[in-house]
C-alpha cells in the first residue's frame, strides 16, 4: 500500500525540492510540480498540505472542481483516493504522518484515547492554525532545522481535533495513568511487560491488545518514546551522551543512538549541536 508520498516520487514530473525526515516514517517534503495528473490510490498514512506558491491551476478531479491558491490547506486521511490535475506551476509542502504515529502522538498530547483523533478530509481550506506550523515545517526542510520541525509538529498535533466515538474494549484512563507513572519512574531500567502485567493485574496478552487500542501503538513502542522524550530533555544539558543513554534506559551509545535516529531523524550528537546553535 503506497503513501502519497510514493505516487509523488512515482511522477515523472513532481520534483523534490526539499525533504526532511522526522523519524518513525514521518517525513516532510517540499514539491514542485506542472503539467501533471496525479492519483492517490488509498494512499497509507496521513498527508496534511500546504500550497506555497502557485495552485491555482491545481484542482480535484473526483471533487467539486475548485481550483487552489497559495496559502490553501488540504488534508488527505489514511486510506482516502483522490485525483488531481496540475496544469501551472506549483509548489507546496506535505507532511506526511503514519496513522499508528499520529495516533499514539494524538493520545500523548490531548490525554485520551487514540481513537478519538479525528482527521477529516480537507480540500482547498483556509486553516491559518494549521497553515503557520505547515510553513514553518517547509522552512524547516529547507533548512535541515530539526528543532523548528519538531515544535511545528507538535503543534499541529494539538490543533487537531477529537470526535466522539463509542469505545469498545481498551484500557481506562486511570491503568494508563499508573502505567505512565510505573514508566517515569524506571525509565533508566530494563521495563518487561510482565511489569505492567503484575502492576495491572491483566494477562500480558490482554495488555498488550487493550493498550494498542488505547494508545495506537504497542507498550514497547511507546516507552520507546517516552526514553525518546527523556534523552532530548538530557541532551539540553552537559551530561556525556553515554550517561544520558544509559539514565534512558539504553544498554549501550550505540543502542541509543540507532533508537534515536529511527525516532527522530537525527543522532543524539546532531540533536545537541542543533540546540546549541
Amino acid at each position: 500500500m503506497a503513501s502519497v508520498r510514493d505516487f509523488l516520487e512515482s511522477s515523472p514530473v513532481a520534483t523534490a525540492a526539499a525533504t526532511l525526515d522526522l523519524g518513525g516514517g514521518r517525513g516532510v517534503t517540499v514539491w514542485e510540480n506542472r503539467n501533471d495528473r496525479v492519483s492517490y490510490e488509498a494512499p497509507r498514512g496521513h498527508a496534511f498540505s500546504l500550497y506555497l506558491a502557485g495552485g491555482t491551476g491545481t484542482r480535484r478531479l473526483d471533487g467539486a472542481g475548485a481550483s487552489g491558491w497559495p496559502g490553501a490547506v488540504c488534508v488527505f486521511p489514511d486510506g482516502q483516493p483522490s485525483e488531481w490535475e496540475i496544469t501551472t506551476p506549483h509548489r507546496f509542502a506535505h507532511l506526511y504522518l503514519p496513522d499508528d504515529r499520529l495516533r499514539a502522538d494524538f493520545a500523548r498530547t490531548h490525554d485520551c484515547d487514540a481513537r478519538r483523533l479525528d482527521v477529516p478530509e480537507i480540500t482547498f481550506a483556509d486553516m491559518p492554525h494549521l497553515a503557520a506550523p505547515l510553513a514553518a515545517l517547509a522552512r524547516a526542510a529547507s533548512a535541515g532545522d530539526v528543532l523548528l520541525a519538531d515544535t511545528a509538529l507538535s503543534e499541529i498535533v494539538a490543533r487537531l481535533g477529537a470526535r466522539k466515538v463509542p469505545l469498545r474494549g481498551g484500557l481506562s484512563p486511570h491503568i494508563l495513568r499508573r502505567i505512565d507513572e510505573w514508566i517515569e519512574a524506571h525509565l533508566d531500567e530494563a521495563i518487561r511487560l510482565s511489569d505492567f502485567a503484575a502492576l495491572t493485574a491483566l494477562s500480558p496478552f490482554h495488555l498488550h491488545r487493550m493498550f494498542r487500542a488505547s494508545r495506537g501503538i504497542p507498550l514497547h513502542a511507546w516507552i520507546t518514546e517516552r526514553r525518546i522524550d527523556r534523552a532530548k530533555s538530557l541532551l539540553r544539558g552537559t551530561d556525556p551522551v553515554l550517561e544520558v543513554a544509559l539514565a534512558c534506559g539504553f544498554s549501550s551509545q550505540s543502542h541509543f543512538t540507532r533508537t534515536f535516529k529511527s525516532g527522530t531523524g537525527t543522532t543524539p550528537a546532531a540533536w545537541r549541536t542543533a540546540i546549541k546553535g
